[in-house]
């Protein structure tokens, strides 16, 4: 009896120092399944065995960076959610309030963060993107830590893939009829003056041509703008930090400026 006593009480500890112990098995193997995929191929002769490996290539790297707040109350239960079959959601990154950085998946792989959504002419953004979720529930700001960590990663990834500056952008940004993350209280223009997607700049002097047209605007930026006004929304949500459905006349040469840093 004490001897089983003993070995409950090493078993509960090592659950203690390695919650996700089980996980990141079932993670292996499912990394395995694909390589064992990968090294099949060619599948068949049915092209009468005319396959010759090519010696010239290498893995699809992202090209986007998709920034989420959690919409959860803590890491732990965002990590819970993630490593949850059932849920069908995933990202490549976690970033916590304290500024831990959570690596969830292989950068080469794809997650499960971005759903139906649309930027430009790309319509499967899981498949060209990162994914990087913030520890917030959608109502609250972003800690010093957190924004610190994210930095820190993103400039990491952009150098590691070489990602274009103009492709940081928010979940709301390619999904505006469904979501509002990362909310009003994320930082854009700090991101943007370390390199991580556009701001725009004094637009005193601006004047409007008088062919400009809102919609174009937002389409050459890379909004999907068949519902107008949620694009609206999501356009002033991450470079205006307001959620109004409408421009006013500063606000249009606000869409101006950052439509000719897209162009």
């Amino acid at each position: 009896m004490k001897y089983i006593v003993c070995v409950l009480i090493v078993l509960l500890a090592s659950c203690a120092r390695k919650p996700y112990a089980s996980t990141n098995k079932l993670y292996k193997q499912q990394a395995k399944q694909y390589a064992d995929i990968i090294k099949k191929y060619p599948l068949s002769d049915s092209f009468n065995n005319t396959f010759i490996g090519t010696t010239n290539f290498n893995l699809r790297k992202p090209n986007f960076v998709i920034i989420h707040h959690t919409a959860q109350n803590s890491c732990a239960q965002t990590l819970t959610t993630f490593t949850t079959q059932s849920t069908q959601v995933s990202a490549h990154y976690v970033i916590c309030k304290d500024g831990t950085i959570h690596h969830m998946l292989n950068d080469y792989m794809r997650a499960w963060h971005a759903g139906v959504g649309r930027w430009g002419n790309d319509n499967d953004i899981n498949s060209s993107s990162i994914g990087i979720e913030l520890d917030n529930n959608g109502f609250e700001a972003f800690t010093d830590a957190q924004i610190n960590s994210l930095l820190r990663l993103l400039s990491a990834l952009k150098n590691q893939y070489n990602i274009p500056t103009a492709n940081f952008i928010g979940h709301a940004d390619i999904a505006p009829t469904r979501k509002n993350d990362p909310n009003i209280f994320f930082p854009w223009k700090k991101l943007a003056d370390n390199g991580f997607g556009y701001w725009y700049d004094d637009t005193t002097n601006v004047l409007l041509p008088s062919s400009f047209n809102a919609m174009q605007a937002l389409r050459i930026i890379g909004y999907n703008v068949k519902d107008s006004t949620a694009a609206i929304i999501a356009f002033k949500r991450h470079w205006l930090q307001d959620t109004i459905p409408t421009f006013d006349s500063a606000q249009y040469k606000v869409l101006f400026n950052v439509m000719k840093k897209y162009e």
